[in-house]
């Protein structure tokens, strides 16, 4: 019986770390997307979507059954509960890739991404990618540097993120304030990407050690036990 248990918080393991790798490939279509206005793309990303939310949904089916026929206690625990978390953590990256993909059809024929912010826009996206392969590493391995490193990848994210208020408020932005509204939300889009892909690097963290990764200036900060 533990031994089906246990290939149980297995396969819960294997079907994360899918969805993660499904967000990155949905968020490099979406960039994608974005960037050269493919409409087509975009409509694709819903039945990605449709198939990444079905496969959560069959994580927390599964992990519910646990907790209501095994009583799982400990590290064990910890476990499932995180499941229940990174899969709807993942399912949300996936909708904002999506997301990132339907603003493409804001100005359709034309792009959304002016050529003086496109650089900076595919950065982002290259980003947000790059964070969700780590966070899928780190659900894989369950291994606490690379959560760390998810956690610095975010801290870039921000830069950029500051970066383009820094040039949709400059005197020589020429796109107007509708242009800049639209590219402030897509903004949006990656960083809430970015922060939910270290939320899962956090949640592997506490299901790994027992203590929550504390984000600090410090790039390598002391983990601090949880209250309770």
């Amino acid at each position: 019986m533990r031994n089906e248990f246990h290939e149980t918080l297995d396969s819960l393991a294997v079907d994360l770390a899918d969805m993660c790798g499904r967000t990155s490939v949905m968020m490099h279509a979406a960039s994608g997307a974005l960037l050269t206005a493919n409409l087509d793309q975009a409509d694709r990303l819903q039945l990605d979507l449709k198939r990444l939310t079905g496969l959560g949904n069959t994580v927390h089916d599964r992990a519910y059954s646990l907790l209501a026929l095994q009583a799982p206690v400990a590290k064990d625990l910890r476990t499932v509960v995180c499941a229940l978390h990174i899969a709807a953590d993942a399912d949300r990256m996936g909708a904002l890739a999506a997301h990132v993909a339907r603003a493409a059809s804001r100005r359709y024929p034309d792009r959304v991404v002016p050529d003086d912010v496109e650089e900076l826009f595919a950065d982002m996206g290259a980003t947000a990618v790059e964070l969700a392969d780590l966070a899928q590493v780190t659900v894989q391995t369950g291994d606490t540097m690379q959560a760390r490193r998810v956690c610095d990848g975010d801290d870039r994210m921000d830069d950029l993120h500051r970066q383009l208020f820094t040039h949709l408020i400059s005197p020589t932005w020429r796109h107007g304030v509708t242009a800049a509204a639209d590219l402030v939300l897509v903004g949006r889009f990656y960083e809430r990407f970015a922060d939910h892909a270290v939320e899962i690097a956090r949640r592997v963290y506490f299901q790994t050690t027992g203590t929550q990764l504390s984000l600090s200036a410090d790039p390598m900060p002391p983990a601090r036990p949880l209250p309770g």
